[in-house]
């Protein structure tokens, strides 16, 4: 049992570092509550699954392609760019009443998954640090347990994604209007500042080639 739980907490620190899914649910809890924030943690939920498949069946080789490295870098540099300049833009549409921005569920739960899935830190975590556990694991106790604590690693990270969508969506209710505009700018200029490292990592990738 204290394995099930240490691989829930190895969830856990996956997830909590700052970075721009941590960034965009910040913003849409402020802008629309706890059910947005928590669709953009559910997409890059979705898109951690995709590269955990990837690691266990083998095919990891596709991402070490310089080609898909390269537009990795480039179109996930432009996602997050739009995004933060969205944000900024729709922070002066925050109020403190409890009439919320109404953005349809599916499109922050896309937002998350495209944030996740471009995200070349994402592979590289995954690669890195699945990876080992799954050779760890299947080695010392069989594919079974590799399932089991496979979920355990999905369970700390929706309990992150839970517990983000919470803070964020409780931050309207204690703090005034000036404050939220500010933490929403904020967010859009993390967005924003990660967009443009991706971006210049790409060009770099592509000068190298």
């Amino acid at each position: 049992m204290g394995t099930f739980f240490s691989y829930i907490l190895l969830g856990l620190s996956l997830a909590a570092p700052i970075g721009p899914v941590n960034a965009a649910q910040l913003d849409r809890g402020i802008k629309g509550g706890f059910f947005p924030a928590w669709f953009v943690g559910l997409g890059a939920i979705l898109a951690d699954a995709i590269y955990m498949l990837v690691v266990y069946l083998g095919i990891v080789h596709v991402v070490e392609v310089p080609f898909v490295q390269t537009f990795l870098w480039l179109f996930g540099g432009f996602v997050l760019i739009y995004t933060g300049v969205e944000s900024m833009v729709s922070a002066k549409e925050i109020n403190t009443v409890h009439e919320r921005n109404k953005e349809p569920l599916h499109k922050s739960f896309f937002a998350g998954f495209l944030m996740s899935i471009t995200n070349p830190l994402t592979i590289l975590f995954w690669l890195g640090i699945y990876g080992s556990v799954l050779a760890k694991t299947a080695s010392t106790y069989g594919l079974q347990a590799l399932i089991i604590y496979s979920g355990a690693i999905f369970i700390g990270l929706l309990s992150w994604d839970i517990a983000m969508a919470a803070v964020s969506s409780s931050f309207r209710k204690v703090l005034n209007k000036r404050l939220l505009t500010s933490i929403s700018i904020i967010s859009g200029l993390a967005l924003i500042g990660f967009g443009i490292y991706f971006g210049l990592q790409g060009a770099l990738l592509l000068i190298d080639s």
